[in-house]
């Protein structure tokens, strides 16, 4: 699947806000997902079915989205296992997501039965990491967030990339608002995927309220005449 790549330097600009289409307040839950087989990773999530010759659209959730075809039989989150066929990118729509044929499946009606569902593959058929700051997204998610001094800001609920490199997507403890940090080395120093802990050293007003900007009609209270004018 996908790797989350650790850069070298900051970005300008501190933490990143969300899309414009983001929800203000509201925290976007991983996906519920079954345990298929022992050490599955999620690398894909059925569509809905596409035309009606049993083509289904699929997410791919691998660095390169045509990979999904090259992994061999896969397992649905539901326990079935999925053999691709074949698999192309989606016309017109993001590099991510493609059309596949699934062994078995000859009919819209069986195309549409597999709408939802994630798609896993054995860790072994993805290969060792060979850089030692890229880790399998799938191992970042719900990894607790910590600064140097024990400070707990929460977890790690997506590694989301908008277009200027992979971010952090953090649910502070106790707030339904997702805070964003850039996963870089400045502010990302230690990942341990077997502590279960990613070292954060953000900046001061990382978790800080944001201020309420001035009404620009709003205008300076008017004050009492002095008693002495006009006397």
């Amino acid at each position: 699947m996908r790797g989350g790549r650790r850069s070298e330097g900051p970005r300008r600009g501190g933490p990143r806000p969300p899309r414009s289409d983001a929800q203000p307040g509201r925290v976007p839950a991983p996906p519920a997902r079954a345990v298929p087989t022992p050490d599955g990773v999620r690398v894909g999530e059925f569509g809905r079915a596409h035309g009606v010759r049993g083509e289904v659209r699929v997410k791919s959730f691998t660095q390169d989205p045509l990979t999904l075809g090259r992994l061999g039989p896969l397992v649905a989150a539901d326990g079935r296992r999925i053999v691709v066929t074949d698999v192309r990118r989606a016309p017109g729509s993001a590099p991510d997501m493609l059309v596949a044929r699934i062994e078995g499946v000859s009919d819209r009606n069986a195309a549409e039965a597999l709408t939802r569902l994630a798609l896993y593959a054995p860790r072994e058929a993805l290969g060792a990491a060979v850089d030692p700051d890229e880790w399998l997204v799938e191992d970042l998610i719900g990894l607790a967030v910590r600064d140097a001094a024990g400070t707990d800001f929460g977890r790690i609920v997506a590694v989301p990339d908008y277009g200027a490199g992979d971010l952090l997507e953090i649910a502070p403890p106790g707030s339904r608002t997702s805070v964003y940090l850039p996963f870089t080395k400045a502010f990302v120093p230690a990942v341990d995927v077997a502590a279960g802990i990613v070292t954060i050293a953000p900046p001061e007003d990382f978790l800080a309220p944001p201020r309420p900007e001035p009404d620009d009609g709003d205008e300076p209270p008017a004050h009492d005449a002095d008693p002495e004018d006009g006397a």
